[in-house]
């Protein structure tokens, strides 16, 4: 692969490294690529571990903020290499990872290379694994290994926000409701116990559940409790001794991990309930000085950030985190995914913006 060019426009950037494949565990060559083209750069000091690279202005000045994003993507699905299209007349670029998030990281990547001495001191940060479990995440690995980089008094995540600011983050809890029963000829269902009918209510429970609205910071995040999988059965003439629902909460980041707990096994009170995955949201952050300059910079009415990010991880060092980024969050992960070009450039215009800043 030719080097990157990080002279090239962000729009162009956008278009070179989502043509370089980089699902989850083989982001490599775009890391190799990165890591190269930074290095090469006399105003950063840079750092890499596995597939993660940091690279550090140090300018001495008062403040410092990490700017991040990953760089892996969902596996691909005849959707690489990009292609230019047109929406109702605006220029598109459609293709894997051009909202989640390599438009971000493009933007990231240009002004790294031409911002040799901003207003703040910056930590950047491209990380690999984002897109699968927590205990890969790039980050994850970051903060065993070397936590002292994600000191910061503000960080900003590329996340797709169409170009908004969206501060913090849900959370997102992951559990399994078990339903036992015991097994017998279907013949004979009498003599055993069918776990998927013991389902109903639980089914039941879920489909009346009216999720909350909750304000936190002045900021309405909407809250949610959805199945997501179920399965059971043994063979089409055995009655099943086991049905598992895997039910999936987003809540409010005004809940810490024990309440959101709580509220699920409230839910599915009389039911075993085994929580297999808990992750806590972030708080807004927006009331940092250093927030409101930048809302001010980009002028974005901020808005809360539905999913979950890993403005948690800055958020749960102490360091108020937003989410600001080309693409639009509903087409994260799907098959047309595309970003508007204006969206590029306009994210590109406000961090530069705000980070030259007199």
């Amino acid at each position: 692969m030719p080097a990157l060019d990080l002279t090239a426009t962000s729009v162009d950037l956008t278009r070179t490294i989502c043509d370089i494949p980089s699902v989850s565990g083989d982001e490599t060559r775009l890391a190799d690529l990165m890591h190269d083209a930074v290095s090469a750069l006399p105003h950063l000091d840079v750092y890499r571990d596995g597939d993660t690279i940091v690279a550090r202005t140090h300018g001495g000045r008062a403040q410092r903020v990490a700017i991040a994003g990953h760089i892996d993507t969902v596996p691909i699905n005849a959707n690489v290499p990009t292609r230019d299209i047109e929406i109702e007349g605006e220029p598109h670029i459609w293709g894997r990872g051009t909202v989640d998030m390599k438009a971000g990281v493009a933007v990231q990547l240009k002004l790294a290379a031409e911002l040799a001495d901003p207003r703040v001191d910056i930590t950047w940060m491209w990380y690999d694994h984002e897109e699968v479990d927590a205990d890969l995440n790039g980050l994850t690995r970051l903060a065993r290994t070397r936590p002292d980089l994600f000191a910061a008094d503000f960080a900003i995540l590329g996340e797709p926000s169409n170009g908004h600011v969206e501060g913090g983050c849900n959370g997102n809890l992951r559990a399994i409701v078990r339903l036992d029963g015991v097994r017998a000829h279907s013949a004979r269902a009498w003599v055993g116990e069918n776990a998927i009918h013991k389902a109903a209510p639980v089914l039941t429970r879920l489909a009346e559940y009216r999720p909350r609205d909750i304000a936190v910071e002045g900021l309405v995040y909407r809250e949610g409790l959805n199945a997501v999988r179920i399965g059971g059965g043994v063979a089409g003439n055995v009655i099943p001794d086991l049905c598992e629902i895997e039910v999936n909460y987003r809540f409010a980041p005004s809940r810490d991990a024990e309440e959101a707990e709580r509220h699920v096994r409230d839910v599915f009170s009389g039911f075993e309930v085994d929580v297999v995955d808990l992750a806590v949201g972030a708080r807004p952050g927006l009331d940092a000085p250093l927030a409101q300059e930048f809302v001010a910079a980009v002028r974005a009415e901020p808005r809360p950030k539905y999913g979950w990010t890993d403005v948690a991880r800055f958020s749960a060092l102490g360091v108020p985190a937003v989410n600001y980024g080309p693409g639009d969050p509903h087409l994260a992960h799907h098959d047309e995914e595309r970003v508007p070009v204006a969206q590029i450039e306009a994210v590109e215009r406000g961090l530069r913006a705000w980070l030259t800043a007199g």
